[in-house]
């Protein structure tokens, strides 16, 4: 989400004109997100955009300053397809009770939830409303399509985790196209066209290399925000990789191969100047233990495991231990 984008919707109503919300600051509604789903897609956000009226602004401004704050938060929007069936009262004796109404209203409107489950609408809302909607932080939602009548969607406030693949191999290609999947930002490094290409990762930022080698990897720079996944072919060039994550001061590397090959690339990572105890950070072998071999079943451990670092980067001890608690493990 920009926030330029934001701040164009506000000025649009504080001047009484009407804001258009385009596909590329809404994902959620685009086409490619809502293949296959008659009751949301592009014309969904136009109904959102033409329900905007000034009493939204305070929502849209909340939104800007969890923006300012690197705040968990999200732009959710409850989209109604038929009035009616929305705001009946459909639970049964499997879903929990929420009393005796439905949706508040038939209306769609956007509204703003963040991870602390404060919510900030224009619109009035019902508890079973308030369910879905605090539902968004599970992004996009986990119940959005519970009830008949209405469906809930949103688009997060705050960037997604940067992944660096380095190397282009069979395992890299599984995994860009999971780690897209689940909303990491991710970037391919390689040096051979054959394969770092668009059939290969259609999706993924690419980075070509010059040279036959890793050498320009130096050249570049990554964030201590970012999670660097050492994959390269063969294994030729992991000690560049390494030896470039670790200087960088990534939050999380990890490095596939066996014991052998990685006591090898130990010696020659150490012998460039780097410490043991930050060779002791990379994870190695990269990924979750849960038999995988194929490099289809490689990429799910090690996006798994991504998965799990960014959930504890996210939120506290406390946090996580409550969650599982709800879950009942």
């Amino acid at each position: 989400m920009r926030r330029e984008a934001l701040e164009a919707v506000i000025a649009d109503l504080e001047a009484g004109r009407a804001p258009t919300l385009s596909l590329e600051d809404f994902p959620a509604f685009s086409e490619e997100a809502t293949a296959g789903n008659d009751h949301l897609g592009p014309d969904s956000l136009a109904v959102i955009a033409d329900a905007l009226t000034q009493a939204d602004i305070p929502v849209l401004s909340r939104a800007l300053q969890a923006m300012d704050e690197g705040d968990l938060a999200w732009l959710g929007f409850k989209v109604v397809y038929d009035d009616v069936q929305a705001m009946a009262n459909t639970d049964n004796e499997v879903t929990k009770k929420y009393g005796d109404e439905g949706s508040a209203n038939g209306d769609s409107f956007l509204f703003f939830c963040n991870d602390a489950k404060e919510i900030v609408a224009a619109h009035g809302y019902s508890a079973r409303d308030a369910f879905q909607m605090k539902d968004v932080t599970r992004g996009p939602s986990m119940h959005n399509q519970q009830f008949e009548g209405l469906t809930w969607t949103s688009v997060p406030l705050f960037g997604s985790v940067r992944v660096w693949l380095l190397g282009a191999s069979d395992v890299a290609v599984e995994l860009a196209r999971l780690a897209e999947h689940v909303g990491f930002d991710v970037k391919v490094v390689d040096y051979d066209p054959a394969y770092l290409n668009e059939e290969r990762f259609p999706d993924a930022a690419r980075v070509m290399l010059h040279g036959g080698d890793f050498h320009e990897l130096a050249n570049m720079s990554a964030s201590p925000s970012d999670y660097v996944c050492v994959l390269t072919r063969g294994h030729m060039f992991d000690p560049e990789g390494c030896i470039w994550a670790l200087e960088g001061g990534v939050r999380y590397v990890g490095m596939m191969g066996c014991a052998g090959k990685n006591s090898t690339v130990h010696d020659l990572v150490v012998s460039a100047g780097i410490t043991e105890e930050d060779w002791e950070r990379i994870k190695r072998p990269i990924g979750l233990k849960f038999g995988a071999k194929t490099p289809a079943e490689l990429a799910i451990a090690i996006v798994a495991e991504l998965i799990d670092v960014r959930y504890q980067d996210r939120y506290s001890k406390e946090a996580r231990e409550r969650h599982e608690e709800s879950l009942g493990r």
